[in-house]
This record gives C-alpha cells, structure tokens and sequence, in this order.
C-alpha cells in the first residue's frame, strides 16, 4: 500500500509543464512579432495577413472601417448648406476679432510692452488655426465632390461650397507673426543682437555679472510664461466663441471626416509652464552652482 502513494505523479505534472510553457513562449515570440514568418509567406496576401496580426487593432484602424462604410458624400444633405453658411460667417467673424487687442490687467508701466506681446502670440494661435482650418475645408469639400455622383444635388452642393472655400482661402490666410519682415532682417534686429552678445559677454566675465545675467533670465522667462499662458486664454475663448460650434456642426453634416483641426492654445499653456519651470527651478539651481564653485 505504500507504493500507492500518488506523490510521485507531482514530478510528472511538472514535466509536462515545461513543454506547454515552452510553446507558449515560441508562440510569443515566432507567431507575433518574429519577422521571419513574413519572409516564409508564400503570397503577399498571407504576407499582408501576418503584418496585420502583429500589428493588431487600434482607434485609426476602427475608424478607417467606420469611414469606408460610409459611402454617402454627405451625411445630412438638408442641413449642409446652412451649415456652410454658418461656418464662412465663423471665419469671418475670428478674422476680423481674432487678433484684437485683448483687455490686459494693470500692470503700470509695463501694460503696452505686455499688450503687445500677449497680442503677438494671440495673433500666433488664432492665425495658425485659421490658415489650417480654411485649409481643411477647402481640401474637405474636393474630395466629397470628386467622390459623390455627377450631376446630383449633393455634388452641386458640395462644387458651390468648393468654389466658396477655394475664393476665400488666400484672404484668411495671414502671418502669423504681426512684426513687419523689415524689421526681422534689417537693422534693428542687428543692432537688438550684438547688445545681447554684449550683455552676454559681460555676465559671463565674473560673478556679479553671472547674478545679474540670472536675475534678469529668470525675470524674462517668468514674463514670457505669463504671456504665453494669457494669450493662450484670450485664444481659446474668441476661437470658442467664433468658430468651435459652428465648424463641429458642419463636420456632423458631412459625415465620417474625422474631427475639426484644433488650435495651439494647449500648447502654449505647456510652453507657459516649461518657461516657468526654468525661471523658478532651473535658472536659480544653476546660478547657485555657479556662486557655490567660487
């Protein structure tokens, strides 16, 4: 009766496991992701197959089905002539107050150089969103006319909103920086470069130059960090307010076009804080360096 004992049976269990884990492994490695298995197909449909399996499934690919069985040029025809009409007043409407001077808090002598500024890369953000988004309409009504059938009410539609988008594209589109080319490359700038290369040399040349050079960094980084971060909400508010409802309703007009491009608010708020990061943390860690090493 003792050799009944089943606990030898343990050993056995735990052979068998290494070859299942074994082929779970080859499975990871060979039938995933080994590039070889592309190199063995035979057709390039098994080969297209196999890339398809490693790659998997994503958003892009969910949308690229969802868009393709779509085959209508406009998913709401009675409503897309309104919505275009809508949408061309939009960008009239942040063309002409896009870029306005916005209302600054008190800040003393310093409110005009701060208007200005805060104006520039408000003229930055809105002028950048405007040139992308005409752009976009213009390129979004071709391809809907070139894919919709000749002669129908909605290729008619779409070839006059064509026509409109295309007359007006060149007269939104503008600079986004409001500074005049001259003075970018004329002697203004000349002269602006060689006093910071002065500036320059003199810091660097001791230890209260180094202080002075710091000071004055951080002070500017921390001023440039509040402009970025006010323009980017005066921005965001006039594009909200002008542009956002009526471009999204257009896009649900046509129909499976992805969505409206968006602007770079989001991205100045992140420029804002990096500046602020290194006005407040890095400029000061480094100048303690500096005066702890003399």
């Amino acid at each position: 009766m003792g050799d009944a004992n089943p606990t030898p049976a343990k050993p056995q269990k735990a052979a068998k496991a290494g070859p299942e884990v074994e082929h779970r492994f080859d499975d990871l490695l060979l039938d995933r992701i080994d590039a070889l298995r592309v190199l063995r197909a035979d057709t390039p449909e098994e080969k297209g197959a196999i890339l398809e399996q490693i790659a998997g499934r994503g958003k892009p690919e969910q949308d690229i089905v969802k868009e393709l069985s779509k085959v209508r040029p406009l998913w709401r025809p009675d409503r897309f002539e309104e919505a275009h009409r809508m949408a061309m007043r939009s960008l009239e409407v942040l063309d002409r107050n896009g870029v306005r001077p916005p209302k600054m808090p008190r800040l003393g002598p310093l409110t005009p150089v701060a208007s200005y500024i805060v104006q520039q890369m408000t003229r930055w953000i809105v002028k950048g969103y405007q040139n992308r988004l005409v752009t976009r309409l213009r390129k979004l009504y071709e391809r809907r006319e070139a894919n919709s059938v000749w002669g129908s009410h909605e290729h008619v539609m779409l070839r006059r909103a064509r026509i409109n988008a295309v007359q007006v594209e060149q007269g939104y589109k503008g600079d986004q920086l409001g500074v005049p080319t001259f003075l970018l490359g004329g002697a203004l700038l000349s002269t602006v470069v060689s006093g910071l290369k002065a500036f320059f040399g003199w810091a660097i040349s001791g230890i209260f130059g180094v202080i002075v050079f710091s000071i004055v960094v951080a002070v500017v980084f921390a001023g440039l960090a509040w402009a970025a971060l006010y323009a980017a909400g005066v921005a965001r508010r006039r594009i909200r307010l002008s542009t956002e409802q009526p471009i999204k309703a257009l896009y649900e007009t046509v129909g499976a076009c992805g969505n409206p491009p968006k602007d770079d608010s989001y991205n100045f708020a992140i420029i804002a804080i990096v500046l602020l990061v290194l006005a407040w943390v890095v400029i000061p860690a480094s100048l303690w360096i500096v005066i702890s090493k003399h």
